[in-house]
């Protein structure tokens, strides 16, 4: 196994995944904690599934379950810094425009 690219990409992760959450929050989404290569959240301003469709219309792929407790939350990976900017920029669009 090798250790130092692993810690690498692990580090990677964990840095994305905290300026991703940072920047939600400062959107006014709520960001559930977390320690894993994804992001629970909710959006101040539309249900679940209307959050899932305006990022799916965009091409922006999350899960969205529809469960009494977590309907109007989604999850999100954590990608590239590239990917991540691309998402945040299309949660911008739909959380100011709502």
């Amino acid at each position: 196994m090798d250790s130092p690219y692993y810690d690498a990409v692990n580090r990677k992760v964990i840095a994305t995944r905290e300026r991703v959450a940072a920047a939600l929050i400062s959107m006014g989404v709520e960001v559930m904690p977390s320690s894993a290569n994804f992001l629970f959240i909710r959006s101040p301003e539309k249900t679940g599934a209307g959050f899932f469709a305006a990022l799916r219309d965009r091409g922006i792929l999350v899960r969205h379950f529809d469960k009494p407790r977590i309907a109007d939350y989604l999850r999100v990976s954590i990608g590239t810094d590239a990917e991540m900017d691309v998402f945040l920029e299309q949660c911008r669009n739909i959380i100011l425009k709502s």
